[in-house]
């Protein structure tokens, strides 16, 4: 079975290259460090298991000599002995057969020795019991070393993901970070379990089985060994063809997937635009494409077992024609050379197997250098903090300055220049101005998912770099226009941010939020278990939700920011009515668009080009005439027409 499933497997792999191979497999090696003992223990286990079970074919070579030299035996003529039997078949013509016997252990009239039999094939199956007990602790060996190695790097990556600043995800596809975390390290997992485990003993049974073939017989064994360089070839150029059309194949099929989800989304849209048959038509291309990419793919790497197969009968024919003389003329029994021909079918397993092996290490290899490169992504500053600010419980009162603060997401293109704002505890500030002109970049510079390049921002009068990252953003409460839910009840969404909060607590923040009329007509109420993507609920009521987090976690700073941007109206009243109780006593800053829902707001900072161009309530800026009037007006106008 190993031997028909290690090519496929092995070339069914969606090979990638390795930049810096040796760089790679060396750190990969030093983290198997602290495994070295298990390591080395695997390595023990694997050369006991080669061992037994090599040598059984040469134990049942002597019980094939047993029998074959008890059959002659009876057919010699009792009362002589071997030498006599061997000169009388001389004299008779039977050179040949003389010779044979002559290489035999017979004694003339007697028959098969049975207990010696029964004696020899007990001792055969021992070791084979005993290889396959190596063998599997060999595995259970390697796979508490491989789980325990990968358990520790899934611990490294979470940990990893917590460091990583905002800019690294800013920069990296969500996909991208995702397949180097899960896929890729589940790739190395099987590559160290599997591909590792079976190169060793793929490695231990070729050493073991050649040292037992020319121990046998020199010529037989180089006779053999001729099958080396032919296997490798052939498996070697198989292989990189069948390769390439196992890229395309998941091209392929990474294309034709895109197509059906796209058509599946957007299942209305195809049909209201009469896009139905040139998307069958589509499908029926691509699917034509990977039938032909993968047909050729599996056919060629099909090709491996039978092309093996095809040289060991090859080797098998020429060591049998070659045994066969050599037994007859008696310089070999029949037991070496049927113990020779064991070894010789075994001897293109492993070949093959490490062949195949190859794709699979090399992906892995590539897999852990993807691994180590999110790894030594660069960090988070590490929090600086005087020990006296860092006994402090945190915020409490809600004030916020920001002092003459700049920030840029590349060098060479200024986002936020020499702005300044001071926000008394309880006020609210909303910031409003065109697409691009830094009003989410603000509140990420609030929250510390970047660093700023110069000036400071002081929460309660303290520099927020003196506080830890975990109280700076304790300090905040978000609601925003995507709302975020994870799989689980109602309940626990709601207590998010206060995992200790009582079910008491839960349904007074609910009730707060407009959330509790809705939860108690679900049939299971707040124990209502949400999907991944909360698609039980509708968008003003997963909105109203993180309303209800926010009133429980109860932080003295709201950052909300366009919460009602995809909302009906009766919807955005209710949100508009919960937003406004939690703002009570608290410092809030408003992120919108709809100017209309932010008239009573206590200063309104007007951005462009991440500058502060207006600032001051809605009265006085509309009286100024300026951007927030033009803002402003060009919004009622066009809700006028």
């Amino acid at each position: 079975m190993s031997m028909g499933m290690g090519p496929m497997r092995g070339a069914g792999v969606p090979v990638q290259k390795s930049r810096d191979l040796r760089g790679t497999t060396r750190r990969l090696f030093s983290l198997l460090g602290p495994e070295r003992f298990k390591l080395a223990l695997a390595l023990v286990l694997g050369v006991a298991s080669v061992g037994f079970l090599v040598s059984g074919p040469q134990i049942l070579g002597n019980a094939t000599n047993i029998l074959f030299d008890g059959i002659v035996s009876k057919m010699l003529p009792v009362g002589t002995s071997k030498a006599q039997a061997i000169e009388l078949l001389r004299t008779h013509g039977h050179g040949q057969l003389a010779s044979m016997i002559s290489g035999m252990n017979v004694t003339p009239g007697v028959g098969v020795d049975i207990t010696r039999m029964g004696q020899v094939l007990g001792v055969a199956a021992l070791v084979y019991l005993v290889g396959a007990t190596f063998n599997y602790l060999q595995g259970f060996t390697m796979s508490g070393l491989t789980q325990r190695l990968m358990s520790k790097m899934r611990a490294d990556v979470e940990v990893k993901m917590s460091h990583l600043p905002l800019r690294y995800f800013d920069s990296h596809s969500h996909g991208d970070v995702l397949s180097r975390v899960t896929n890729d390290i589940d790739n190395l997992t099987t590559t160290i379990q599997q591909g590792l485990s079976q190169l060793m003993t793929s490695i231990l049974t070729i050493v073991g089985v050649l040292g037992m073939m020319f121990w046998i017989s020199p010529l037989l064994a180089a006779v053999s060994i001729i099958t080396i360089p032919l296997a490798l070839v052939v498996t070697t150029l198989i292989a990189k063809r069948s390769q390439r059309h196992f890229a395309d194949q998941w091209r392929q099929t990474g294309s034709l997937n895109g197509l059906v989800e796209e058509t599946h989304t957007g299942h209305e849209l195809v049909q209201v635009y009469g896009r139905s048959d040139a998307t069958v038509a589509e499908f029926n291309r691509q699917n034509k494409s990977l039938y032909l990419a993968s047909f050729k793919a599996q056919f060629l790497s099909g090709m491996i077992q039978p092309s093996m197969q095809f040289i060991s009968n090859i080797n098998y024919v020429t060591i049998a024609v070659l045994g066969g003389y050599r037994v007859a003329s008696g310089l070999l029994s029949l037991g070496a050379v049927t113990a020779f021909i064991q070894y010789s079918r075994q001897f293109t397993m492993p070949i093959t197997q490490i062949a195949s092996q190859m794709n699979m290490l090399q992906s892995g290899v590539a897999s852990a250098e993807r691994v180590f490169e999110f790894l030594d992504a660069s960090e988070e500053l590490p929090d600086t903090l005087e020990a006296p600010l860092a006994e402090r419980a945190g915020v409490q009162r809600g004030a916020v300055t920001l002092e003459r603060v700049s920030f840029r997401y590349e060098v060479n293109e200024p986002l936020i220049e020499d702005f300044s704002l001071e926000v008394a505890p309880g006020e609210t500030v909303a910031i409003v101005g065109p697409t691009g002109a830094g009003k989410t970049t603000v509140v990420n510079l609030l929250v510390r998912f970047y660093e700023i390049d110069s000036g400071r921002i002081l929460l309660d009068g303290v520099d927020y770099r003196d506080l830890s990252r975990d109280q700076v953003r304790r300090a905040f409460g978000m609601v925003l226009q995507d709302t975020w839910m994870f799989s689980g009840s109602i309940r626990d969404n709601i207590r998010y941010g206060r995992p200790d909060a009582s079910d008491e607590e839960v349904v007074r923040a609910a009730e707060a939020a407009h959330v509790d009329g809705f939860v108690r007509t679900l049939p299971d109420g707040y124990a209502t278990v949400l999907d991944e993507d909360a698609s039980n609920l509708s968008s003003g009521q997963k909105q109203l939700l993180t309303i209800a987090r926010a009133f429980l976690a109860n932080q003295s700073i709201l950052i909300l920011d366009e919460a009602t941007s995809n909302v009906d109206t009766r919807t955005e009243v209710l949100i508009q009515e919960a937003m406004s109780r939690l703002r009570q006593g608290r410092t809030s800053f408003v992120i919108a668009h709809r100017l209309s829902t932010i008239r009573d707001a206590d200063t309104i900072i007007v951005m462009q080009h991440g500058r502060i161009v207006e600032q001051g309530d809605h009265e006085s800026l509309m009286a100024a005439k300026g951007a927030y009037y033009e803002l402003y007006e060009s919004q009622f106008s066009d809700a006028g027409t």
